[in-house]
């Protein structure tokens, strides 16, 4: 376990008396404590790299460490911070780790950090706009700045009627945007026709979204996920989609929503917005694009050509906290019609109201999400974006791009290893290839029976298993972190650049961690007499 710098000194040297404090929020023992916080964690960032990557805890190890009942008495920040030391630090996966490649990136920076920690310090509980008119505004205004840098059509944004709105998650954002478009249809067919709704989405969209439709009351049996193919890259097909809803509709359901997605979690393929989005009209269904993890990279010109054909969707989506330096939590939606989301969500109690909200001429963000109570969360979002600017912005993603292909490229230059999926922005998808294993390989299912063991192989096992072993070998080391996904029967190994303090010789590193524990694998489970299947 790496050490966390000058802290032991600090916890040795200087013991509070913070137990004898009668106000908990006296501002010199904050400062005083805040001190020592920001010391620790800068500690831990100089230091991350000696930590393993993967949490290598048992489950239930925290129970056995920690008291059966919380203190009667105060413990000084001391203490606390020496547990968190010992107990808490072995249980971290560490996601900020320069050697994370796991699912998709939740990357940091000093100005999304220092923004939560203003927002946490200024604790205000912006529902509506008396609440605190800065949250609100600021909101407005960045998410106006933000859909500028996305050259969103000008229908996306306050100054063209449409509007943004900071959710805590895309699973969020889905759900408020699903309901918009339920009730906007049900208002029109009646709400006794709810279980004639039918919505639609690839065998690649986030679970979110199942997860949604069931809280909206959605019959789960119109739940339609179009089936994609390796060969169009696990991208939605607009034929297939049109064809399905026909036939729904020849059934008689009602066809109300679309969840498009730039980015899929498991490869990162692209659905065809305009086309869809042109599919949808034909039905006037709502059409929702989840750019959860790509969005980020669109404000490059080289990459907007992505989300092109979003005009023809009603709303738009990506998260700020996985590739856009801002921290948890952070989801930005834009929608068009900001009433749709207002006249599903609005609440008006007595206790709520003031002449600000019946004046109309203010946004209440409470109605545009599922909680009352809401974070500044635009306060870290604001200072990312003046901090960096949109060009060190840009520079920073077109940075994990080039570690991405950098490590592509190393795949591909070795002929056990296969890419499985095109590669679009800075996530690889790959696997030890059973095309390149020929005359000395691990054994695979023949014509469906496995393979008897043979003297040279430990045991019979599919490609997928050998890719499994390889990736639980590979996060067992703790040196790296990756995770995988199953596509079309293919197990695949996912690895994800976009870690901020990431760098070109992590990348190398990496490399070669996969590459070592590849021989060691494939030098364990060989043999001379059968070939490899899928």
């Amino acid at each position: 376990m790496g050490s966390l710098g000058d802290f032991d000194y600090q916890m040795n040297n200087n013991i509070s008396s913070s137990n004898d404090m009668t106000n908990p929020m006296d501002p010199e023992e904050f400062r005083r404590q805040g001190h020592m916080m920001i010391d620790f964690i800068a500690d831990y960032y100089k230091n991350i790299e000696k930590y393993p990557v993967l949490s290598q805890v048992e489950p239930g190890y925290l129970k056995k460490r920690l008291p059966k009942s919380a203190p009667y008495y105060p413990e000084s920040i001391e203490t606390i911070m020496s547990d968190v030391k010992d107990h808490i630090v072995p249980g971290i996966t560490h996601w900020q780790s320069p050697n994370y490649y796991a699912y998709f990136p939740s990357s940091g920076s000093i100005a999304g950090f220092l923004g939560e920690m203003l927002a946490t310090g200024f604790n205000v509980v912006g529902f509506n706009w008396m609440s605190s008119p800065a949250a609100t505004e600021l909101e407005s205004i960045v998410m106006d700045w933000l859909g500028d840098m996305l050259r969103l059509p000008k229908s996306f944004l306050f100054s063209g009627n449409g509007g943004g709105v900071l959710q805590g998650t895309t699973c969020e954002a889905i759900l408020c945007t699903l309901v918009a478009a339920r009730d906007r249809t049900l208002n029109k067919i009646g709400k006794e026709n709810i279980g004639k709704l039918s919505v639609y989405c690839s065998d690649q969209t986030h679970c979110a979204f199942k997860k949604a439709a069931q809280i909206a009351g959605i019959n789960m049996n119109n739940f339609r996920i179009i089936p994609t193919t390796l060969s169009s890259a696990f991208s939605m097909s607009p034929e297939v989609l049109r064809k399905t809803i026909v036939a729904d509709m020849e059934d008689g359901l009602v066809p109300i929503f679309l969840l498009a997605t730039i980015g899929t979690t498991s490869t990162t393929a692209v659905d065809p917005l305009g086309p869809l989005c042109n599919v949808a009209k034909d039905y006037g269904m709502w059409v929702h694009v989840d750019a959860a993890y790509a969005g980020s990279i669109c404000i490059c010109p080289e990459f907007r050509h992505f989300i092109d054909g979003v005009e023809g969707a009603n709303s738009f989506s990506f998260n700020a906290h996985k590739w856009f330096f801002t921290t948890l939590d952070c989801c930005c939606l834009w929608v068009k019609d900001p009433s749709a989301l207002t006249k599903s969500l609005t609440t008006d109690p007595e206790y709520l109201k003031n002449k600000a909200t019946e004046s109309k001429q203010v946004v209440d963000y409470k109605d545009w999400q599922l909680a009352l109570s809401r974070r500044f969360r635009s306060l870290k979002l604001w200072m990312v974006l003046r901090s960096y600017g949109v060009e060190k912005l840009r520079g920073f993603l077109r940075s994990h791009v080039k570690m991405a292909k950098m490590f592509e490229a190393n795949v591909v230059s070795d002929d056990r290893f296969e890419i499985v999926v095109p590669r679009y922005f800075a996530n690889v998808c790959f696997r030890i290839s059973p095309k390149a294993i020929t005359t000395k390989s691990v054994l695979s299912e023949i014509n469906g029976t496995t393979a008897r063991r043979n003297s040279g192989a430990e045991k019979a096992l599919t490609i997928n298993e050998i890719n499994t072993k390889l990736m639980d070998s590979i996060n067992g080391s703790g040196r790296i972190y990756l995770t995988h996904s199953v596509v079309d029967g293919i197990y695949l190994i996912r690895f994800a650049v976009g870690a901020s303090l990431t760098e070109e010789c992590h990348v190398a590193t990496a490399w070669k961690v996969v590459k070592e524990h590849a021989d060691a694998i494939l030098s364990r489970y060989t043999t001379n007499e059968f070939g490899l299947g899928q």
